[in-house]
């Protein structure tokens, strides 16, 4: 039997291969070190118009939607000034249907800020336990 050599293929990884016995070809070259590749540049960056995308303008933004906010719950404050009676663990109590209910969105949002707060302070532990070890 003779060994016919591979057709060329591009899929297949440069260098030496094994023949079929395992055992070492003299005819072949021997193994070279891999020449390193070099670390690919960065993209250049695009020209960027300076008035689109800054925090300036992202803090714009925000203050537009708190002032459309506020807007709104004044016209909600105003539409439900009824009074109705709160009870709650053994307090009892009159207010504004408006009012026990933004009380109660506060209190909501206080609560899911504090537990945010106290997951981004543990990941951030374990991010700079991680680094250090």
């Amino acid at each position: 039997m003779t060994d016919t050599p591979a057709p060329y293929d591009p899929t297949r990884p440069a260098g030496p291969s094994t023949p079929p016995s395992g055992g070492p070809t003299p005819d072949r070259a021997p193994d070279r070190a891999p020449e390193p590749t070099p670390e690919p540049t960065p993209p250049a960056r695009e020209h960027q118009d300076p008035l689109r995308g800054s925090r300036t303008s992202g803090a714009w933004a925000g203050v537009i939607a708190a002032a459309v906010l506020l807007i709104l719950l004044v016209i909600f404050i105003a539409q439900n000034t009824e009074s109705t009676d709160i009870q709650f663990l053994g307090f009892d109590g009159s207010l504004p249907l408006a009012v026990a209910l933004l009380v109660a969105t506060v209190v909501g949002m206080v609560v899911a800020g504090a537990v945010g707060s106290l997951r981004i302070l543990q990941l951030r532990r374990r991010i700079k336990r991680e680094r250090k070890g």
